[in-house]
Order: structure tokens, then sequence, then C-alpha cells
């Protein structure tokens, strides 16, 4: 049998600069956020709500008059009001005919499920940009360009989980790299007050830390051990091609904050690291849980059959279709 090779030393985690209470609230919200990487809608594409958001996040900040926080908290909230609404955002309630305030009352509610998930400040931001997700239903379609390396990005799919001198653990269907930015973005914008961090800092990060890989096929941790030394020139080189393709101005902003991708010695980095590995960790968990489903979990957790005007008969249906089974199985 090959032996595996030797796992690499990890340096203990820094317990004084991780808000434990914080991170403890938050992770339900984390994960049901991280949900709407496999939400998909008739209107887009094909594309996840996830990846929808991630081009939306870079055309608006491709944008000359772009303010990278309020890109950010627009994003959180949004992603906070689609985590119950799931494909139901602003624009489909105002093109199913609600007005603007009605919709906003819609996101409102979906966000107040999850009070006191998230610190007093970002919750009021949060709720504060509820009404700019309706003030236009055609934005989205209206959409400005994006630069190329979102496109690549949102069909670059994820590795997964691997391990040096081990085979790869397979999961279907694999998120992207679309996915994964933005729910790192929107992650650390909910986690930025307890950090003491920017949000505006902490989302560009989150949204760019992979710009290598609009290029280079992720390999996941194998194939960064495999790269070796070559591994950093690989990865700037592929980075500084990219953010040449960006405004200048948001270049500039961009290319200290990846430096923070290989430190965590700032509010920024501890922030955007605790989104980071928090998404990774929810995402292999969503997959354990998605192979252990079971039909109980849905009927008896889950109310899939719920009251309503025709639950009875709902039930008689059910009642006589469970006799059935049970006949067969004798």
């Amino acid at each position: 049998m090959t032996r595996a090779a030797p796992r690499p030393v990890r340096p203990a985690p820094v317990e004084a600069e991780v808000p434990r209470e914080a991170v403890r609230a938050v992770v339900p919200l984390l994960r049901e956020i991280g949900d709407l990487k496999r939400v998909r809608t008739a209107a887009g594409g094909g594309a996840s709500m996830a990846e929808r958001a991630f081009r939306r996040s870079w055309a608006e900040l491709v944008r000359p008059d772009a303010d990278p926080c309020e890109v950010a908290v627009r994003a959180g909230a949004a992603a906070v009001a689609g985590a119950r609404l799931a494909g139901i955002d602003g624009p489909v309630l105002r093109r199913c005919g609600l007005t603007a305030d009605e919709a906003v009352a819609v996101l409102e509610r979906s966000v107040a499920q999850h009070a006191g998930r998230v610190g007093p400040l970002t919750s009021a931001s949060l709720r504060g940009a509820l009404p700019d997700l309706v003030a236009d239903p055609a934005e989205e379609a209206r959409a400005g360009p994006v630069p190329e390396f979102v496109a690549a990005l949102c069909a670059q799919p994820r590795a997964g989980a691997t391990c040096p001198g081990r085979p790869r653990l397979m999961v279907e269907p694999p998120e992207s790299h679309g996915d994964h930015c933005w729910a790192v973005a929107v992650h650390g914008v909910l986690l930025a007050e307890a950090f003491g961090a920017d949000p505006g800092d902490v989302f560009l990060l989150g949204l760019a830390h992979h710009l290598h890989n609009a290029v280079l096929p992720d390999a996941g941790f194998t194939g960064e051990e495999l790269l070796g030394g070559q591994l950093p020139a690989v990865v700037a080189r592929l980075t500084r091609e990219r953010l040449a393709a960006l405004p200048p101005s948001l270049a500039a902003r961009l290319e200290p904050l990846l430096a923070a991708r290989d430190a965590a010695d700032t509010p920024v980095a501890r922030a955007f690291h605790a989104a980071d590995v928090l998404d990774r960790v929810l995402q292999v968990r969503h997959h354990a849980r998605a192979a252990a489903f079971t039909a109980e979990q849905a009927l008896d957790d889950l109310d899939l059959v719920h009251p309503c005007a025709v639950y009875g008969f709902h039930r008689a249906v059910l009642d006589a279709a469970d006799a059935a089974d049970a006949a067969e199985t004798v």
C-alpha cells in the first residue's frame, strides 16, 4: 500500500483574534446564504443566483462612480433576503406587480427572519439598502459589461477536498469559483463588524481572491503542493493580468488587499479568512447532508405536506399510498 505523504504542520489558531460569539451566531445564516449557489431560476440562463450576484457585483464595481462599500452592503442585503426568498428578489417582485414599497416589505420580512445573527451596525445598513434592491425592476437586465474573467470564474469548477498523497474526494455537482468568491465576499460583509474591518475592503478581497483561477484550473491543496515553488509566481502573474482588465482606481485598491490572502494580521485579513474557511467547510457539509438526506426529513422536519385548504385530502391520498406500499412489502 502506498503510504500517504505526511500532512503539513499547521499553526495553532489565534483564539484571541476570533470573536467567537459573533461567529457562532452568524453561521446558520451563512449556511442558508450558501444555498444560493444551488438556486436557479428560468431567467438566469442556467447560472446560480450566486453567480448572477457575482456578475452583478463586478458590473457595479467597474462603473466610474462605484463605491465599493455601497456595492458590498447591497450585495449583503440581497444575500440575507435571498436566504429564505431564494430566487424571489427585488426585480422579480416588481415584475409580479408589487409596488416598490410592497417589495421592500417582503424583503424586510425575509431579513427579519435572521434577527440577531449579525451586529447592530451591519443589521441597520442591510435594512437601509433594501430600497436600492427594488428601485428599478430592469436593473439586472441593463447591467453593464464585466471583465472577461467574471465569466471564466463562473465556468471554472472548484476542486473540492484534496490532500497531497491521497486521491481526490469528488462531489457532484461542484461549485464554481464565481459561487465561492461571491459567498466569501458576502460572508465577509456580514462578519466585518465583528472583526472591526471595512466591509467594502473585505467584500472586494472576497470577490477577487481567486482571480488567477480564471486561467489556472483548480487542483486544490494537492495541486498547490505539486506546483511547489512555481506557485507564487504563477498566481502573481495571472493576478496581475486580471487586474489589468479593471479600471485603474479599482485595481489600485485591490492590489494591496490581495496581499491579505497570505496573512491574518489585520482586521480585513481576519474577516476575509473567517469568511473563506467557513464557506469551504459549509460547502463540504452541504454535500455530506445531501448524501444523507431521507424522505422523512422532508415529510416530518420540513413539513413537505403542510397545512393548507386541501391538507385533509393530501393526507388521505398519502395514507392510501402507504397502505398500498405496505401490502407490496408483505
